[in-house]
């Protein structure tokens, strides 16, 4: 009995973080998942991802997959580089994208951040995700 309440009691708490509800939107907003992603513009220690780059980029890989609309920061990046154990500073983009259909849309962000690794030699390209409330 005491194993079956302790696995009901994991299953439950283990089970909310799964997935999160949608958040209670206010009149005229709806309920969308807001994406980041976090693009660093360093080729091993130097800027290897100019702006003329970076728009090529967006233009052919970005665009395509969201053309309704979405919104690039500039950035300043911080990181430990763990092969070489020092820390790295770099410039840095955000791009911003509010995800109408989360089954379709998230494979494309992945191919976003494959294709920019791929294309710039990135090590990484972080995807955050987060529920939000959009009015237009």
């Amino acid at each position: 009995m005491r194993f079956a309440a302790t696995g009901a009691l994991v299953a439950l708490m283990t089970g909310g973080c799964a997935t999160l509800p949608a958040p209670g939107c206010p009149a005229g907003a709806a309920a969308k998942l807001r994406a980041e992603l976090l693009f660093g513009r360093n080729i091993g220690d130097a800027l290897g991802v100019p702006e003329s780059a970076f728009r090529r980029f967006v233009d052919s890989e970005v665009t395509p997959r969201f053309p309704d609309g979405f919104t690039i920061l500039d950035a300043r990046g911080h990181y430990r580089d763990g092969a070489r154990n020092r820390i790295v500073r770099e410039p840095s983009k955000v791009l911003m994208i509010l995800v109408s259909d989360e089954a379709r849309d998230a494979p494309r962000l992945a191919e976003i951040a494959d294709a920019y690794k791929k294309r710039f030699r990135q090590q990484s390209v972080a995807i955050l995700t987060h529920r939000s409330c959009a009015s237009f």
